[in-house]
């Protein structure tokens, strides 16, 4: 059975832009192979699932087929089953309180609403 490293799986199927990010999102602990943390050079084959964190979501994708090279997305499309679940509307994902940007840190006061309104 062909095994390649996650980190160049992940980048030839176009889950990450340049192979150093993929590398990078392994050793920052971004990328799962199977529910454990991945390193950029554990070996993975058809049958594996990979779970990649990309801004602030899971992408859940299973191996089908090993590629080694960076090809046209149609056909390393190919070579995964993409499982993540739908995302939710903006109008059902609820609304983040920002802070403006250059307001500094907050207050005493405005820490203690924060925590209130989070439920802490």
């Amino acid at each position: 059975m062909a095994k390649a490293r996650v980190d160049s799986w992940i980048w030839a199927v176009r889950i990450t832009k340049t192979r150093s990010a993929a590398t990078a999102a392994c050793k920052a602990g971004h990328v799962r192979v199977n529910g454990e943390r991945a390193k950029p050079a554990q070996p993975i084959g058809p049958g594996d699932e990979v779970r990649v964190r990309q801004n602030g979501f899971d992408r859940i994708v299973v191996v089908t087929g090993i590629i080694l090279k960076r090809t046209s997305a149609p056909e390393a499309a190919k070579h995964f089953e993409d499982r993540t679940p739908p995302r939710l509307p903006k109008e059902e994902a609820g609304f983040v309180p920002m802070r403006d940007r250059g307001a500094g840190r907050p207050s005493k006061r405005e820490r203690r609403d924060l925590e209130k309104l989070r439920g802490y």
